[in-house]
């Protein structure tokens, strides 16, 4: 059973209206929900205890509500994801107990349009999720503590400062500009996004509760989220077979580490030379104990002494500003500039939670005027739209990922031709991913009216193209 860590006591109790037999009628007697968890049929998008001790306090803002929400998802024999049912949740208060209710595809008119409802809440709690903590937090904050001790403690002749060097292009200056004008006290995130003045708390809490060092690598990520599984020979196996931000990340991860493995083999010839390395020391000292010092003594934190070591941080933090952030932040034009697709704010609760007469009595005769009421306003949609065209937008001087050598690589024959085999490599990705974009068996990339999956294709032109993955996160 689906069971809330929150306390009962504060929150209400703690079981989930998202039942065994809620799930296996919607099923459809297909298999059980112990051979469906057996095989990895089920998937769970959880916003429940992340979101709910903020439900009160966010329903205080003006024209704004929030749930916490769980959404279970079937994976179907073509290996695309269907969702079954949704439960939100509306804590107890001092006045008033706990609310909860399972949604589903009824085969009615009206649970049709309760399920279209129960959709629009998750995909704001998965917008507000995305812009807060996938994108900001884990992108543009967390690289700081990088940069910030790659300039303070390795020289600019240092090979690992010559390495980094692309990849911290603009990024400061990019968030300072977003913390004048996006994620600050009254900027746009706050006006038009659900969370509203609890917006950077809810990115800080995630932080506290989630960010790992070590899981920012895709594979690792990957494996935490169940969504991975290591095989005996080192290989990962996916859960689900056409999953294209894995099959594509994989690749440019891969490409990374091969070129990031090179450079250091160039420089490091034994684990000595990297332990004896006083000014790596120093930097990936300042990393843990400054930048990321709540987490200093967390024991996930790999150690700076191996050949081997230092290529996985360096994989990580180069994946992080490249390939992480082009993900996440370059296809938020395509997937969310049409607002009812990734709504950033419901305004109105679902009508069945009061069930007061006037309130059903409205939703009965124009159940598609209470759903339009509910999202965003034309201002906050207008200023949503702008900002995902600008932030989705690649500028002219663009420096993509394996397409310039910095002149110190250049003047290494060694290194110059690790360079060149990573940038060879990029282009074969490029052409990867169009095959497996053309291929009618990826049914979660290739169908009637589905955008191809191009945000992890290497190189793009200027604008918003939905493809690229530019070295640093400058936008």
């Amino acid at each position: 059973p689906i069971v809330s860590k929150l306390d009962p006591a504060v929150y209400g109790p703690a079981e989930s209206a998202l039942t065994k037999e809620v799930l296996e009628k919607m099923m459809n007697g297909r298999m059980t929900v112990e051979e469906a968890v057996e095989k990895k049929r089920l998937f769970l998008l959880d916003y429940h205890d992340v979101f709910l001790p903020y439900v009160h306090r966010v329903r205080e803002l003006p024209d704004t509500t929030l749930y916490g929400s769980r959404t279970v998802f079937f994976l179907s024999e073509e290996g695309t994801l269907m969702p079954l049912a949704i439960e939100l949740t509306r804590p107890q208060s001092p006045t008033r107990p706990q609310w909860r209710r399972a949604f589903t595809h009824g085969p009615d008119a009206t649970e049709s349009w309760l399920w279209k409802l129960a959709k629009a809440h998750v995909l704001t709690h998965d917008t507000g999720y995305h812009q807060l903590v996938s994108h900001w937090l884990r992108t543009h904050a967390c690289v700081e503590p990088y940069i910030i001790a790659t300039n303070r403690q390795l020289s600019r002749m240092h090979p690992v400062h010559r390495l980094l060097h692309p990849h911290f292009r603009y990024t400061m200056e990019i968030n300072a500009l977003a913390r004048e004008a996006l994620i600050n006290a009254d900027g746009i995130i706050e006006e038009a996004f659900w969370p509203g003045r609890y917006s950077i708390e809810l990115s800080s809490v995630a932080y506290g509760a989630a960010w790992q060092f070590d899981t920012e690598a895709l594979p690792e990520d990957l494996v935490s989220r169940g969504l991975a599984v290591r095989r005996d020979d080192g290989e990962l196996e996916l859960a689900i077979k056409d999953y294209p931000y894995a099959d594509d990340g994989l690749l440019i991860w891969g490409s990374i580490k091969q070129w990031a493995s090179d450079y250091v083999d160039f420089y490091y010839k034994s684990d000595g030379d990297v332990a004896g390395d006083k000014e790596l020391r120093a930097w990936w000292e300042e990393v843990r104990t400054k930048g990321h010092a709540d987490k200093k003594d967390e024991p996930w934190w790999p150690v700076c002494d191996s050949k081997e070591n230092l290529v996985q941080i360096l994989t990580i933090i180069m994946w992080v500003t490249s390939g992480h952030h082009a993900a996440v932040n370059f296809g938020q034009y395509h997937y969310a500039g049409y607002f009812p697709n990734r709504p950033t704010v419901v305004r109105k609760n679902i009508p069945v939670e009061e069930n007061r007469d006037d309130e059903m009595k409205k939703f009965m005769a124009r159940p598609e005027e209470v759903l339009l009421q509910s999202l965003p306003s034309q201002m906050q949609a207008i200023k949503v739209m702008a900002t995902l065209d600008i932030l989705s937008s690649h500028s002219p001087d663009e420096e993509y990922m394996g397409e310039y050598a910095e002149p110190a690589w250049l003047a290494e024959p060694m290194v110059k031709a690790a360079f060149e085999k990573f940038s060879g490599r990029l282009k074969e990705v490029e052409g990867t991913i169009d095959q497996r974009n053309n291929n009618p068996e990826n049914k979660n990339r290739c169908g009637a009216g589905i955008v191809p999956y191009e945000l992890l294709k290497p190189f793009s032109e200027p604008g918003v193209t939905g493809r690229g993955i530019p070295n640093s996160i400058s936008i």
